[in-house]
């Protein structure tokens, strides 16, 4: 793809069409859009630039809660296994600090979330004024899973994807901001790092036999995550396709998006509640 020139490239490059049909295999996983000169070598010096501003940014949101302002923002992580969810969590979001930040990685529901409402436990991990929260799995789970192995009827998927709809909706017009981001992992590329985790004893723990079985069912999730796409891409809640095959373009755009976010919200330290000057004084004449 082209560089776009406008105020909001990478975004505007990796957004999926909003209320169309979403055809994943007309994207290329190993491709880098909008990515800087150089390839590799800029990307990663790229990002770990834009990580002082996300730093910084991430500072003011936190700081403005204090003086009231509730806004926060949300990064939603979807993908297969070994798309690199932990690993964006661990290289983007590890720069900021972890005071502001509220991770949650979504397993399959426990007993007591069986007994509630799909977006019970989804409400409860949800960031809090001036956090930046980052849902590794989420919500979408419950389309993704129940439709491949039909844990829930077809009737009842489909009023998920309106509720899904409406749950944020609510999000946005309570002042989340969300970045909704699909890690889009080739099957080639997944069997290499599977592997990789079979050859090497320290990645044994993040290797479940389980993984194979869900790898088999490829296709299938391929068509439920199509089907999410377009029924779950709003103008308040788009989703973001990320190549990624090349983990460091996958940590360059994640960081990418998340900058043009943060830029747009353009938080604000808050004004000291109090004299300054008379503190300052006070300091000086006590030493």
């Amino acid at each position: 793809m082209a560089r776009r020139r406008d105020s909001n490239p990478v975004r505007e490059l990796l957004r999926l069409p909003v209320g169309k049909p979403v055809d994943l295999s007309a994207y290329d996983a190993a491709a880098t859009p909008g990515s800087p000169p150089g390839g590799k070598a800029a990307g990663i010096a790229a990002t770990a630039r834009m990580g002082e501003d996300l730093a910084d940014l991430q500072e003011r949101l936190w700081a403005a809660a204090t003086a009231g302002d509730r806004r926060r923002l949300l990064l939603v992580l979807q993908g297969p296994d070994a798309s690199g969810k932990g690993g964006t969590v661990k290289h983007v979001i590890g720069r900021f600090n972890p005071a502001g930040c509220r991770i949650h990685a979504f397993k399959a529901p426990t007993r007591q979330e069986r007994h509630h409402d799909f977006l019970w436990r989804v409400e409860k991990a949800l960031p809090r004024p001036g956090e930046i929260g980052v849902f590794d799995r989420s919500h979408y789970e419950d389309v993704l899973i129940a439709k491949v192995h039909s844990h829930a009827s077809d009737d009842e998927i489909d009023r998920r994807y309106g509720r899904i709809n409406a749950f944020e909706d609510r999000l946005s017009d309570s002042g989340v901001t969300l970045v909704k981001c699909f890690l889009h992992l080739s099957r080639e590329e997944q069997c290499r790092r599977l592997l990789k985790r079979l050859d090497k004893p320290d990645k044994h723990w993040k290797f479940d036999p389980g993984d194979l079985d869900e790898r088999a069912r490829w296709p299938a999730y391929r068509q439920a995550y199509e089907t999410a796409f377009s029924r779950c891409a709003t103008s308040a809640a788009p989703w973001y396709l990320i190549p990624a095959d090349h983990k460091w373009y996958r940590d360059w755009a994640v960081s990418s998006l998340l900058l043009e976010h943060l830029r747009e919200l353009d938080p604000r330290y808050p004004k000291a509640g109090f004299d300054v000057r008379e503190c300052r004084q006070r300091l000086l004449r006590e030493g």
